[in-house]
């Protein structure tokens, strides 16, 4: 697989021996990359079917630093990638060959953590686990939990926007990051937002998260924690069809309930996932249906009971209530480890994200299935759904 760049400008190139000379006056010590053995691990991010060395890498550890390095190639024309964890699958820190390619990695420091407001101040290269493990002795936790939450950094998520299964009720990155310290294309450094809910004026702070380091390069994130639930149970259940289980999607939140997950996992998605992580997935069913609750204990017994009537009546042929928290994280483990699960069974797959309206997803998970048989292609589904 191969990906048309855009021409290298051959008089950036030219200058390459000062741009690495005047990037080391800025970031001394092992903080400039050069060598081409060196810079191989930033030639993709984890999309690896696409690779391009850049021109040269800077590590920055400040965000003075950072803006003298913006500045400086603002001045002399040179373009920059900024780079976070490189754990992307969409080709966002791709560099180009005649491009810095600016590192983040080094900050990866939590500032402050302040309970009464309900704020952790962090530097954009700590892990998005991170953040959750740093709080969860005070019953705290960052909402936002991306499959791949365990490496992508906080920085690469507001980069991304990122979600994860929890995004029904608690919302993707924007709705929980407050505020950022950015430097802007010229070394210009701002802030947006702060430890305040909302901010008057334009959603500045909205318009960056999602923009994928177009708009800056974020050196400082200010996110909200929130308590954790009382209590939380899933539901794990398997369904003859993936229009049922879709049917079911639509008729919960029809129901007037919102989860804190609902997920949805297709027959070769489901046996893919059973075999990588032995979940304890049932294999008879063509669609698995994982139905988070949290919350007061005794409102999660009255949901668990109407989502389990909602399921049985969209044609349910088994469910499954989590009893323990080790169960209920073992029914995640599956989805979580989905995409590896199918990179196990097949040498290469190709991963695309769409958005449907929820009351479609019967008839579009149908046509998935009709088009895979017509042209020979397997297809794993795994959703939020």
């Amino acid at each position: 697989m191969s990906i048309q760049m855009p021409p290298a400008d051959a008089s950036v190139l030219g200058r390459r021996d000062e741009i690495v000379a005047a990037l080391r006056q800025i970031v001394p010590g092992e903080g400039v990359i050069s060598s081409a053995a060196e810079m191989l691990p930033y030639e993709s991010d984890g999309l690896t079917a696409y690779r391009q060395p850049p021109m040269v890498v800077v590590l920055p550890d400040s965000t003075e630093q950072v803006s003298r390095v913006l500045r400086y190639c603002f001045e002399q024309g040179i373009k920059v990638v900024p780079r976070g964890s490189g754990t992307s699958l969409s080709g966002g820190a791709l560099p180009l060959k005649d491009a810095v390619l600016l590192g983040l990695g080094k900050f990866k420091r939590i500032r402050e953590i302040d309970f009464d407001n309900r704020v952790v101040v962090t530097e954009p290269g700590v892990t998005n686990l991170a953040i959750s493990q740093a709080v969860a002795h005070a019953g705290f936790y960052y909402a936002p939990d991306p499959s791949s939450q365990i490496a992508c950094s906080i920085g690469g998520n507001i980069a991304e926007n990122s979600g994860g299964v929890h995004c029904l009720k608690y919302g993707l990155t924007a709705n929980n990051v407050l505020g950022v310290e950015m430097v802007l294309m010229d070394g210009e450094v701002i802030r947006l937002g702060g430890s305040h809910l909302d901010s008057e004026g334009y959603d500045l702070l909205g318009l960056v998260t999602g923009s994928e380091g177009l708009l800056g390069v974020v050196t400082e994130v200010t996110v909200r924690i929130l308590r954790r639930p009382e209590a939380a149970r899933a539901l794990l259940i398997g369904f003859p069809s993936s229009e049922a289980g879709g049917r079911c999607v639509a008729d919960v939140i029809a129901g007037g309930m919102i989860p804190g997950g609902m997920e949805m996992m297709d027959g070769p998605a489901i046996r893919a996932a059973e075999d990588f992580v032995h979940a304890g997935y049932p294999l008879d069913c063509d669609a698995l249906l994982i139905v988070e609750l949290d919350g007061p204990v005794v409102e999660i017994d009255h949901l668990v009971d109407k989502v389990e009537a909602i399921a049985y009546a969209n044609g349910a042929t088994s469910c499954r209530i989590s009893k323990s928290e080790e169960e209920r994280l073992a029914f995640w483990a599956g989805r979580k480890a989905a995409f590896p699960a199918v990179g196990r069974i097949s040498p290469d797959y190709y991963c695309m994200d769409g958005t449907i309206p929820r009351g479609r997803l019967p008839e579009v998970l149908g046509r998935m299935r009709e088009m895979s048989g017509r042209y020979g292609l397997g297809v794993a589904n795994v959703f939020h759904a």
